[in-house]
């Protein structure tokens, strides 16, 4: 991965994040050696949880989601948790930035009710994908096809469905952003 570090994600989430489908690819980028950066509809920090009911530690920010836009980064992950895409999803700027990365084809890492963002971007018609089973008719009445599996990766999109597949999520999304072209105003 030796241009990783012109590498730039955008992870956007909000409170009531999985913490861990927020901690484990922010790691697993970072490690690679590519840049990261915390959006979020509001500065300051955002309230993670632990099986999605449990507060556990809070999550600096370091976007406000009107402030960003996909053309500052080189790909998207949008973690689950129940509460935190069901916010996102509800909010229109959040939704915007979720479509800038469709239209420019970056690549997009969605785990468990992440693809809701998807979903309401527009974005799933056609494609393969996987998520946290609750989603499956969410997903197919949006017009994906829906699958049981670890992880999917169809073009430009990589889904997982919950926190025990963060090790095959991480690498695949490892995978795409490396192979993927960089952004424009790259260093």
């Amino acid at each position: 991965m030796a241009e990783a570090a012109h590498r730039r994600v955008a992870i956007l989430a909000t409170d009531g994040v999985e913490r861990v489908e927020l901690t484990e690819p922010l790691r697993a980028l970072k490690e690679a050696g590519m840049d990261v950066a915390v959006v979020s509809l509001k500065l300051g920090e955002i309230q993670a949880m632990d099986g999605d009911v449990n507060p556990s530690e809070r999550i600096a920010v370091d976007l406000e989601v009107a402030d960003a836009s996909a053309d500052l980064f080189d790909a998207l992950v949008l973690p689950g948790g129940t509460t935190n895409p069901d916010k996102l999803r509800m909010d229109e700027t959040a939704v915007a930035f979720v479509r800038g990365f469709v239209e420019a084809g970056k690549p997009i890492a969605a785990i468990c009710h992440g693809p809701w963002s998807l979903i309401e971007a527009g974005a799933v018609k056609g494609r393969k994908m996987t998520s946290y089973p609750s989603l499956k008719t969410d997903l197919r009445n949006a017009g994906a096809t829906w699958v049981d599996e670890t992880c999917v990766v169809d073009g430009n999109l990589v889904t997982s469905r919950n926190p025990k597949d963060l090790p095959a999520f991480c690498e695949k999304m490892l995978q795409a952003v490396s192979g993927a072209a960089p952004r424009a105003n790259a260093a």
